[in-house]
């Protein structure tokens, strides 16, 4: 019998656009595979649709808030609906990056040293010392990311005014300067490490990552052996420190201006991108899965109390 997969997509955070371009990838390739699929634009009644629907795995493709915290796994879990990626706990940890940062550092993985304070308390002093990253602690896709660099006399005064929508929590965390790499985790497997070249962006922010021509992705990433083991391995272990399941992405900085080099954990994605432009597809196809093979996995990985 066929498989029924209802594939989420959308919803209402601010990664609304990213999710309907994953979900409609992921569509596309799981009907290619032979599944019957049914496409869910989430809104607030999800519940009762995927209630009256029953399918037997839910592709989760959501984006950020609501679907990358813990919330709309909580909904399949209550529903006893298989679903991909991580439960209900790893997947809120995750989310919050002060307190999945907290998991990291007691599991032995280097972090940047940051502090967790309201926008308001910044005002007119630097929190720490610059040059230093200002982060919302609830959102991903670097919505709300400003890198205040070393000859700026003040904060950022877009942290206290009324145009700033991404939560009153903000990490402020040391600047690590050098390269832009990351990894992606396959169920307790560790996939090929990916440098992230920004073009024409300061950093790997909103557009490099979904924009046509945005960034560059190397994999497998021109360093040592030995510094990609290593990110190897520290992805491996946040993925299973902080109880992923499924696939999840770490993204690390690497300073190699001096000696061995720096290698710091800055997060892991417990949903990354599935869209045309996106890493871990990437990955999955370097190490010879074609993108529907990758989706297949993830759909038989699927169950409930993750």
């Amino acid at each position: 019998m066929t498989k029924h997969i209802a594939v989420l997509m959308g919803g209402f955070s601010s990664e609304r656009p990213v999710s309907l371009s994953s979900g409609a990838a992921c569509a596309d390739a799981l009907e290619a595979e032979g599944f019957r699929v049914t496409r869910i634009d989430v809104d607030r009644n999800v519940a009762s649709v995927l209630a009256d629907l029953r399918p037997d795995v839910a592709f989760n493709a959501l984006h950020g808030p609501y679907g990358e915290d813990g919330t709309i796994q909580g909904v399949l879990e209550y529903l006893e609906i298989p679903y991909t990626h991580s439960g209900v706990l790893a997947s809120a940890l995750a989310m919050d990056k002060a307190q999945a940062k907290l998991v990291a550092k007691a599991a032995g993985i280097p972090v940047a040293e940051a502090r967790v304070m309201s926008r308001f308390d910044i005002g007119n002093d630097h929190p720490i010392k610059p040059p230093y990253v200002v982060k919302p602690v609830r959102e991903g896709s670097s919505f709300g990311v400003v890198i205040v660099q070393a000859d700026r006399t003040h904060p950022p005064q877009i942290l206290s005014s009324g145009e700033w929508r991404y939560g009153d929590r903000v990490m402020v965390e040391r600047y690590v300067p050098g390269r832009e790499l990351t990894c992606g985790v396959m169920g307790d497997t560790p996939l090929g490490v990916t440098e992230i070249i920004p073009l024409s962006h300061e950093f790997y922010d909103y557009d490099a990552k979904y924009a046509a021509g945005g960034s560059r992705h190397v994999i497998p990433a021109q360093i040592s052996p030995n510094i990609y083991q290593t990110i190897q391995q520290l992805a491996l272990k946040a993925h299973q420190a902080i109880g992923c399941r499924g696939v999840s992405r770490s993204d690390f900085r690497f300073d190699d201006s001096s000696g061995d080099g720096e290698v710091i954990w800055l997060e892991v994605n417990t949903q990354p991108g599935m869209t045309p432009t996106s890493l871990v597809p990437e990955m999955a196809q370097h190490a010879g899965l074609s993108f529907g093979e990758f989706l297949r996995w993830m759909v038989e990985d699927a169950s409930c109390s993750r």
